[in-house]
C-alpha cells in the first residue's frame, strides 16, 4: 500500500509538473506572438473594426468608450432624448448651461452660450460635434474635425499624400462639407503606424506647435515623430487634441499658441501680441477669448508631468491578459480604475486615493465658483455702465481686465480634470481671475485706480525662452 501510495503521489506530481511546463510554454508562446495577423493592415485602413481583427483585446476596450459614468466632478449621465430627423441621438449628456446658468453670461454672444454639455467618451466625439446646437447658430469650419474624427487618411487623400496640404484644405472647408469626408471618431490609425504599431503624431497642428515651442527653447527643426521618446509619445498622441487652440486667419488654420511657452501667461502674451479675439462679448462689448480643452498645457505644469508620468499611464494603464501586457484602450477617468491607474505608484487604500483626488477637485471647484461670481459681477457692472452712457473707448481698460479674467477662469472651466492635473497652478489661475474681475469693478467706480496684474510679462517674454545665466557672486 505504501508503494502504491508513493506511486500515485509521484504520478500526480509528474502530471502537475507537465501541466505547469505546458502552461509556461503556452504563455511564452503568447508573449512571442502579441497578436495574430488575421487581416493585412495598410496606411489607409481607417475602420477600427478591421484593426480589431488583429487586436481584439485593444478593440474591445476601444468600443467600451461608449460608457457614460459620472465621477463627482466629471463624466456624464445618460440623458434620454427623443430622436429627430435633424438629430438621431437617443441619449446625450446633461447640459452644463442648465447646471450653471452663469456660463451663459460668461459666453454671451458666443455659440457655447447656446449648447454646452458634459464630456462623453471618445466613441461619441464625432456625433456630439455633428449634432450640437452650436452648429445651428454659427458656421463652423472643417478645422473643428481635427480633434473629433479620424483625419489622417482624409488629410492624406486630399493632400495627395501630403498631410499638411490636406490639413490646409480641410481647414478652409465649411464644417458639413468636410464632415462628408470622414466616417469614424478618432481611431487606431490616428495614433499607430499600421506596420510597426509604433505611436505617432498625425495632427499637423501639433507638429507645428511643438516645433515652434522647441525653437523658442533653442531646438531648431524639431520633429515630434523622430525626436520624441516613447514615454513622451504616450502623452503627445493625446496632446495633439487635448489642448488650447485658435483658428488663424481667413484660412482658419488650426494653431496652438505655444510660441512663448505653455503657461497661461505665455498664451495670453501670445494672444495680446497678435491681437486675436474669439468674439465680442454681447453684454459688455469686450474683445474676449474662449479657452478650449487645455489638458496638455495644465498637465505640463503638474507633478505627474515633472515625474515623467504620461497621460496613458493613468488613462490607459497597462493590464495583463494571459501572458500579454497591453494598454487598456478603455480610455476613462483614473477614478474609475484606481487599482491599475493609481495604485501601481501610490500604495494606499483605494478610498484614501479617491478622497485625495476629490479633496483637490472640491477646493478647485469652490475657487472656480468664487471666480465665476466675480466675473459675473464685473459683467453686470459693465452692462450697467454702458446703459448709463459709458462708451467702449472709456471702458477699454475694464474690457482688458475682463478679457484676461475671463480667459483664466475659462482655462480651468474648459480643462477636464477640475484642477487635478496641476492643483496649485489651477488654484493660482482661479485666484488671479477673481482678483482681476474685482479690480475691474473697482476701476469702473474709480477711473484713477491702477490695476495690478500679478505675473504679467511683456509680450516678448515667456517660459519657452532659455533663462539667462545669472551673474556669479563676487
Amino acid at each position: 500500500m505504501l508503494l502504491v501510495g508513493v506511486g500515485v503521489v509521484s504520478a500526480l506530481a509528474a502530471g502537475a509538473a507537465v501541466a505547469l511546463a505546458l502552461n509556461i510554454s503556452e504563455r511564452k508562446q503568447e508573449g512571442r506572438n502579441p497578436f495574430f495577423r488575421v487581416v493585412e493592415l495598410t496606411d489607409d485602413t481607417v475602420d477600427p473594426e478591421v484593426w480589431g481583427k488583429n487586436f481584439p483585446l485593444q478593440y474591445d476596450g476601444y468600443k467600451r468608450t461608449v460608457d457614460q459614468v459620472r465621477t463627482r466632478y466629471g463624466g456624464s449621465e445618460a440623458v434620454p432624448r427623443t430622436p429627430t430627423q435633424a438629430d438621431p441621438r437617443s441619449v446625450t449628456a446633461q447640459s452644463r448651461l442648465e447646471e450653471d446658468p452663469r456660463l451663459k453670461s460668461m459666453w454671451a454672444g458666443y455659440a457655447f452660450s447656446k449648447d454646452f454639455r458634459e464630456e462623453r467618451g471618445h466613441a461619441h466625439m464625432l456625433s456630439d460635434q455633428t449634432f450640437t446646437e452650436r452648429q445651428q447658430v454659427t458656421q463652423q469650419p472643417g478645422t473643428c474635425l481635427n480633434c473629433h474624427a479620424s483625419m489622417y487618411t482624409t488629410y492624406k487623400k486630399l493632400g495627395e499624400g501630403d498631410i499638411i496640404k490636406g490639413f490646409e484644405k480641410v481647414n478652409a472647408m465649411p464644417y458639413f462639407e468636410a464632415r462628408k469626408r470622414v466616417e469614424h471618431p478618432v481611431a487606431c490609425i490616428d495614433c499607430h503606424d499600421s506596420q510597426t504599431l509604433q505611436l505617432r503624431v498625425t495632427r499637423p497642428a501639433f507638429m507645428e506647435g511643438m516645433a515652434r515651442l522647441k525653437k523658442a527653447q533653442g531646438v531648431a527643426n524639431y520633429d515630434v515623430n523622430t525626436q520624441a521618446t516613447r514615454q513622451e509619445m504616450r502623452s503627445y498622441v493625446c496632446g495633439q487634441c487635448h489642448d488650447e487652440y485658435y483658428f488663424q486667419g481667413k484660412e482658419k488654420r488650426l494653431t496652438y499658441p505655444w510660441d512663448k511657452g505653455l503657461k497661461i501667461e505665455n498664451i495670453l502674451a501670445y494672444y495680446e501680441e497678435n491681437g486675436h479675439k474669439d468674439w465680442t462679448h454681447a453684454e459688455t462689448g469686450a474683445p474676449v477669448l474662449k479657452a478650449q480643452h487645455p489638458e496638455f498645457e495644465l498637465w505640463n505644469q503638474g507633478i505627474h508631468a515633472r515625474s515623467g508620468v504620461a497621460c496613458a499611464d493613468c488613462h490607459m494603464p497597462y493590464q495583463r491578459v494571459g501572458a500579454q501586457k497591453i494598454s487598456d484602450h478603455h480610455v476613462r477617468s483614473p477614478l474609475l480604475n484606481i487599482q491599475r491607474a493609481c495604485q501601481t505608484c501610490h500604495h494606499f487604500p483605494e478610498e484614501e486615493l479617491r478622497a485625495r483626488v476629490e479633496t483637490i477637485q472640491e477646493r478647485t471647484f469652490n475657487l472656480r465658483n468664487q471666480a465665476m461670481d466675480a466675473l459675473v459681477g464685473l459683467i453686470d457692472d459693465v452692462k450697467a455702465a454702458r446703459t448709463a452712457g459709458r462708451t467702449d473707448a472709456e471702458l477699454a481698460p475694464v474690457h482688458a481686465l475682463q478679457r484676461r479674467a475671463q480667459f483664466m477662469l475659462d482655462f480651468i472651466e474648459a480643462e477636464n480634470s477640475m484642477g487635478f492635473h496641476a492643483p496649485q497652478e489651477a488654484a493660482r489661475i482661479l485666484a488671479e481671475s477673481a482678483n482681476l474681475s474685482r479690480q475691474g469693478q473697482i476701476l469702473l467706480r474709480d477711473p484713477k485706480f491702477q490695476p495690478r496684474i500679478p505675473g504679467q510679462s511683456p509680450p516678448s517674454a515667456g517660459d519657452a525662452h532659455p533663462v539667462p545665466a545669472q551673474p556669479k557672486a563676487p
